[in-house]
Formats: structure tokens, sequence, C-alpha cells
């Protein structure tokens, strides 16, 4: 096993408690700007940019919308001598350490409603509407509608009694 697989197992199995030492706080990723930059946004809803460093790189990866723990001591001097760069992470989150932090009473009041949102799951039968609504536009400019996708699997649906029920 190559010690970035065996790292990340490691990072893993710690299990969800995350201490934040001083000058740490949880962010939110907003977007990844390349080149090891990501915009991140903290608990006040004050956005910057932060360093993703190498030795993370093939260990873990992120998205927009993860949490991670940055090192925003220095952010202050590094805005005031002109760097665009404020702070670095240092540790991501995983599901489990987000839950038992939510849990804590540590997580940013901001973040909560960021994760309400985003939960919220939308069922086979309204995303079926908005294609079909979609299809029925004028935008389409006489292109052919879009095939279903077949490499989904699609729960089962309910079928009425009424009909099976002639018999």
């Amino acid at each position: 096993m190559k010690a970035g697989r065996k790292n990340l197992r490691r990072a893993c199995d710690e299990g969800p408690a995350v201490a934040l030492a001083e000058g740490e706080s949880i962010m939110q990723v907003l977007t990844l700007r390349g080149s090891n930059v990501i915009e991140v946004m903290d608990g006040e809803g004050v956005k910057s940019l932060a360093l993703f460093p190498a030795k993370f790189q093939k260990s873990f990866w992120i998205k927009s919308g993860s949490f991670v723990v940055v090192d925003a001591s220095g952010r202050d001097q590094a805005l005031e001598s002109g760097s665009k760069i404020a702070c670095v992470v240092s540790q991501v989150l995983f599901h489990e350490q987000v839950r038992a932090l939510q849990k804590s009473g540590n997580w940013p009041a901001i973040f909560k409603s960021a994760q309400n949102e985003g939960s919220e799951t939308r069922t086979e039968a309204q995303t079926a509407t908005e294609i079909h609504e979609e299809s029925d536009s004028d935008e389409d400019d006489g292109l052919p509608p879009l095939e279903a996708n077949t490499n989904r699997n699609r729960p089962y649906e309910l079928y009425s009694d009424s009909d099976s029920g002639s018999d």
C-alpha cells in the first residue's frame, strides 16, 4: 500500500475528534482556483484565498462545498503585505468529523443554514417534471429532445391498484 493511501486511511481512522488550535478555523470551500489555490469562506462570511498544500494533493480530494480546517494566524499580515493567499489548509474534514463538530457546538452558524440547503434532495418526479418543462420551451432552436439516460437506476414506481382491480 502506498504512503498516500496509508496516510489517508490513518486520517479517516482517527475518528471524529477534531481539536482546533489557536489561529485555526473551519472554512467552507467555495471554488477551486487551480495551482493548489482554493477560495474559502469563514464563519463570518468573509471570502479569501487559501493554499492547499502539495502534500495533500494525492491523498485528499476536495470539491466545492467541502469543509476544511485552515490556519489563518497570519491572515492580516499576508493581506497587508499584498499577498492574495491569506491562509493555508491544515486539515480536510470528513463527513463524520463535520457531524461531530455540529453536535459539539463548535460549528459556525453560517454553515448550519448552508448545510440544510445542500441536504435537501429532489425526488425523481420533480426532476422529470423539470426536464419535461424544459423540453417544451421554444429555446431549443429546432433541436430534437434529449433521450433519457439509461445508465441510472430508477427506483420502482408505485402503480395504482385501480387498473388491475377490474378482474
